[in-house]
């Protein structure tokens, strides 16, 4: 995490957190989600619709990327100052990128070990490293193919529907949030935004 942010923290520690405001596709894309596309639903499974406005400015990407991390309860966020910006997933908190030689990367640039290489029941390949699960980048399904043909990689079988259970990540943390106050009686759920 920036030295800037940990100051942010020190000196404001009360800050809402925010939640639908930010999000992560399968091809480890960032989105900034305005009321208007959230109001069309969630972020997941939706369509590009409901995804938003993607970011493009290499800085804001470098200083996300830096700042994004889960919390206890496997909502990943990003910690934007004092605030906690949690992230809707498409997929998975991670999408690897591979290189030739069979080296990992996640979308932020940041090397990985293979500990478990997964096949779900839609024919999807996720790895399983020392950082969490992510899904393997379809750009780089063939040097994917190579690493299992050659036995690097042994695959084994997985419910897509299962992965944030077995590996303890949130897809929508904003969807966890509203469901989690609606059980608190007489509570009114806040509306924090970035």
């Amino acid at each position: 995490m920036d030295d800037i942010v940990k100051q942010a923290l020190a000196k404001w520690p009360a800050v809402p957190h925010c939640y639908g405001w930010l999000g992560l596709d399968a091809r480890g894309h960032w989105y900034m989600r305005d009321d208007r596309v959230q109001a069309l639903g969630a972020f997941a499974g939706g369509g590009w619709q409901r995804k938003g406005s993607q970011l493009k400015h290499e800085k804001l990407l470098e200083f996300i990327g830096r700042n994004y991390e889960p919390d206890g309860t496997g909502q990943w966020f990003f910690q934007n100052g004092p605030q906690r910006v949690y992230v809707e997933l498409e997929i998975t908190p991670l999408i690897w990128r591979l290189e030739a030689d069979f080296t990992v990367h996640d979308h932020r640039g940041q090397a990985a070990q293979v500990q478990r290489c997964l096949l779900d029941d839609s024919g999807r390949l996720y790895l399983a490293t020392e950082q969490g699960l992510g899904l393997v980048h379809s750009l780089d399904m063939g040097v994917a193919a190579d690493a299992v043909e050659s036995g690097l990689w042994t695959t084994e079988d997985v419910l897509a529907k299962d992965l944030p259970g077995q590996f303890h990540f949130v897809l929508s943390p904003q969807g966890l949030q509203q469901k989690n106050s609606r059980a608190l009686p007489g509570h009114v759920p806040s509306n924090s935004q970035a």
